[in-house]
């Protein structure tokens, strides 16, 4: 029995409206650590480092909100350790107006066809899988979000013994290494930029275009 640490994130909106006023894609990324969590323990050591030579940020490492040299310095980081990378693409204007009532109703579709997917490539019967997703909105919704990664466990977790979290990015560096991930996939679909997927495009287990094969698109 092992314990598996599984962080997630997501990048694009929850409006429902063609570019440039909203997202094409609303994309969800997981990363898959190992139990020492040295990639934390490295980005803290970063972060000192960068304040030593003047470079002191006042929150979280965000990959949107970066300057380049530091998205750099980052993406060695992630590069250089052992992850797991698994995504999953919704084209949103492709899902059914049904889908997508509530951000929150929305959210936890996306969670299901994901960890329907990666739970079985992740954790096994008798392991134990911790799985904390980034915080999303008011307290409120929040509580929502995490309501909804709950339910999906319920429903995916087979034989294997779980637990969740919903936390902000700032407490736990491996979200913020989920962040990065996450805009670096997104960045390749949403713009055509594959400068940063390059950098952890070997990290990259899987890519699941959920809405692949569908033709309509609803708005």
């Amino acid at each position: 029995m092992s314990r598996i640490h599984l962080y997630g994130d997501e990048s694009g909106n929850f409006d429902w409206q063609h570019p440039p006023k909203a997202s094409k894609y609303f994309i969800l990324t997981t990363v898959v650590v190992d139990g020492s969590h040295q990639i934390a323990h490295d980005l803290l050591s970063l972060r000192r480092e960068l304040a030593w030579k003047g470079v002191d940020i006042d929150r979280e490492f965000h990959a949107t909100e970066d300057a380049q040299a530091i998205r750099d310095e980052v993406f060695k980081i992630i590069g250089g350790h052992s992850l797991r990378v698994d995504a999953t693409i919704l084209e949103k204007a492709k899902a059914q107006p049904h889908l997508r009532v509530t951000p929150e109703r929305f959210y936890q579709y996306a969670w299901f066809y994901h960890m329907r997917h990666v739970r079985p490539l992740v954790a096994g019967a008798g392991d134990e899988l911790f799985v904390v997703a980034a915080s999303v909105g008011t307290k409120k919704k929040r509580k929502a979000f995490q309501g909804g990664v709950d339910d999906v466990l319920t429903q995916v977790a087979g034989k294997c013994i779980y637990e969740t979290a919903c936390w902000p990015a700032a407490i736990d560096p491996c979200l913020q290494v989920a962040d990065y991930c996450c805009w670096a996939i997104f960045r390749r679909f949403e713009s055509n930029d594959n400068r940063s997927y390059d950098l952890i495009k070997h990290h990259v287990k899987t890519m699941f275009d959920l809405f692949k094969n569908g033709v309509k698109y609803y708005y």
